[in-house]
């Protein structure tokens, strides 16, 4: 696992990349192709989801809409939460569950301007070691299990699967390890098993030997939105034009992502570490083309029905059209 604990340096080595793609210095007024701004700020991660965006800029999608884009790597989408409340940040890509929490409590009115990637099977996973005596999804209870980060997307979607196949979400013992350190971590075994993504599941799964005793993209969960492109409710009203173009920008970059070979090839130009035999093995998300209120519908019924949720939000009121 050492090769992703370089995220620092590779999220430095981002901003460097993405602020040559585009001219700093750029106004942050619109301009004669009718934005409201062509120039906004955009926090990000640098992981397997975030593969449309980085093709975006390679690909100079969003200069095609006018638009410059001024990358603000985050290792954590919470960390960009104070600068897009403070309008230093215009769009940030983040977990679905977490913006809606956020919007749930009222701390953030939130739009989904665009939709990043939906659950595929096998794109997460649960794994142990060889030796561990656990064997199936049954066998989980009682025994801690991580997640990136506790009550989100992870939890309530692998919540959901234990449910319909007779194990109790109750005696799932979650606990919160980054992905990155997961692995190190079973291995040494302060976890009895991981709830990982890609490429950290095949990577585990090719170093370790890992085995996988629970798919985190089985059904019910499979094809629910797992992340996405928000704002602020206020930005869009503002700038609807420029979301607009955004929008356009990531879903036709989305399109380009069906092909795994371009997937494979954008990678290493902002999530350096990724072995290419680990990415040329790892299961792919489904990259969002469209934003659905429907899809995002389904995820606020699970989290209301987990009691996640206070209010039943209605969709349409969060998905820009």
């Amino acid at each position: 696992m050492s090769r992703f604990r370089k995220f620092p340096l590779v999220l430095a080595l981002v901003a460097v990349l993405v602020a040559a793609c585009g001219d700093d210095a750029a106004p942050e007024r619109g301009g004669d192709n009718g934005l409201e701004k062509a120039t906004i700020n955009v926090a990000m991660l640098a992981l397997v989801v975030n593969a449309p965006y980085y093709i975006a800029v390679q690909e100079k999608l969003f200069e095609a809409e006018g638009l410059t884009v001024r990358t603000q790597p985050v290792q954590q989408s919470t960390q960009a939460y104070p600068a897009l409340k403070a309008g230093d940040v215009d769009l940030v890509f983040a977990n679905n569950a977490s913006m809606l929490l956020g919007h749930d409590k009222g701390d953030m009115r939130i739009n989904l301007v665009a939709e990043g990637s939906r659950l595929t099977p096998k794109f997460m996973g649960v794994l142990v070691m060889p030796d561990s005596p656990i064997t199936d999804l049954k066998g989980l209870e009682g025994h801690s299990l991580s997640v990136h980060v506790l009550n989100n997307i992870q939890a309530i979607t692998f919540d959901a699967i234990a449910a319909v196949n007779g194990t109790d979400p109750a005696k799932l013992q979650y606990r919160q390890v980054v992905f990155p350190q997961m692995a190190a971590t079973m291995q040494k075994g302060d976890l009895d098993a991981i709830h990982t993504q890609e490429p950290f599941l095949t990577d585990t799964v090719q170093k370790l030997g890992a085995r996988m005793v629970a798919d985190g993209g089985a059904a019910p969960a499979t094809d629910l939105p797992l992340d996405g492109y928000f704002s602020l409710e206020t930005w869009t009203k503002q700038n609807p034009r420029t979301a607009a173009a955004f929008q356009r920008a990531i879903q036709k970059a989305s399109e380009i992502a069906a092909d795994r070979a371009k997937v494979e090839a954008v990678l290493p130009t902002y999530a350096r570490g990724i072995d290419p035999a680990v990415a040329k093995a790892m299961t792919m998300p489904t990259f969002g083309t469209s934003t659905s209120a429907e899809r995002m519908q389904k995820l606020i019924d699970l989290m209301v029905e987990q009691k996640r949720l206070t209010n039943k939000i209605d969709a349409g009121t969060i998905v820009f059209p």
